[in-house]
């Protein structure tokens, strides 16, 4: 099993435009999943179908006990956080240490299991997607995004499928770190700014740092040749191939309004440079058994694939 990260070290450089491209052209190929757990997008484009949602749990959260409380106001005091005010919790602000309940002198506060956010498992035209929503203010996104990957792992094996893409978050933080985990290839995607050429050498540092072979592409490449032209040398200093300069094409822009993936018009130019991608990424990751026709259960249409092996599914 491959898995291919998708990163771009900063948002807004047409990650999840890749990626949903990508995905179109490995349809049924690959088990896709949308690591930007703080605002995934990829559902957006590929409108999964038949979601399966989980809760996911993490840390402590004090919860008030109203017929023990006297109002002495001892937990407002402990706070460091001005998280509690008479017993309610604000939970944006609240880090979960369990002071206040254990300075509360009735047991009136309680540390609960936190519900920061949910994951889902879904079927999407091109195949099994895993995605998630944090609850804002919640942290622990590298937690969650090793969840999905061990999940999208799972599902891969039960489905026969011979890859995993990864729509991975921006930045190179925690969850980019976790989302790197057991990779076997990193895409960045870099747009020509300077900013985007700042970023785009973290991320390929992090990528070294992982010992993951990383390639580029460049997004919107025409739109400032001399900045392309950079992160052209950067990439080529660091002995990373740039296997694609994308143009600028307003027929993006188009389907992101419509909110399909831009393969949808295979005869725009930005779409012609992402299935060559798509080409090119494939003889660099080797064929796997699916592409081959000969991975358990490829004969099979997309409607009869399963998502869980005896899960249920909630229509959304």
């Amino acid at each position: 099993m491959k898995e291919l990260v998708v990163l771009s070290g900063k948002g807004g450089a047409g990650k999840t435009t890749v990626s949903a491209a990508l995905a179109t052209h490995w349809a049924w190929r690959a088990v896709l999943v949308d690591a930007d757990v703080d605002g995934a997008n990829l559902h957006l484009v590929l409108r999964p179908r038949a979601n399966r949602a989980t809760r996911f749990m993490e840390g402590k959260l004090p919860r008030w006990v109203s017929d023990r409380c006297t109002g002495c106001g001892v937990c407002t005091q402990v706070c460091r956080f001005g998280a509690i005010e008479g017993g309610q919790v604000a939970r944006i602000t609240c880090e979960g240490c369990g002071l206040c309940a254990q300075k509360c002198p009735q047991g009136a506060l309680q540390m609960v299991e936190r519900h920061s956010g949910d994951w889902f498992v879904g079927r999407t035209p091109c195949g099994p997607l895993v995605h998630a929503r944090l609850r804002p203010g919640e942290g622990n996104s590298g937690k969650l995004v090793a969840l999905l990957k061990e999940e999208a792992r799972g599902l891969a094996a039960r489905s026969g499928l011979e890859r995993i893409l990864c729509d991975g978050p921006p930045g190179a933080a925690c969850a980019a770190t976790a989302s790197l985990a057991g990779a076997a290839a990193v895409l960045t995607v870099a747009d020509p700014s300077s900013s985007g050429l700042h970023d785009l050498g973290r991320v390929l540092d992090l990528a070294q740092r992982f010992a993951v072979p990383a390639y580029t592409a460049v997004n919107r490449a025409d739109l400032a040749p001399e900045l392309s032209d950079a992160v052209d040398e950067e990439c080529r200093s660091q002995g990373v191939p740039v296997l694609a300069h994308i143009p600028f094409d307003p027929a993006v822009l188009h389907c992101v309004d419509r909110g399909v993936p831009v393969s949808a018009q295979p005869d725009a130019p930005a779409a012609r440079v992402l299935a060559k991608l798509a080409a090119a990424l494939d003889d660099l990751m080797g064929p796997s058994e699916s592409h081959n026709g000969e991975a358990r259960g490829s004969r099979r249409s997309a409607s009869d694939r399963p998502l869980m092996a005896g899960a249920p599914t909630e229509e959304s």
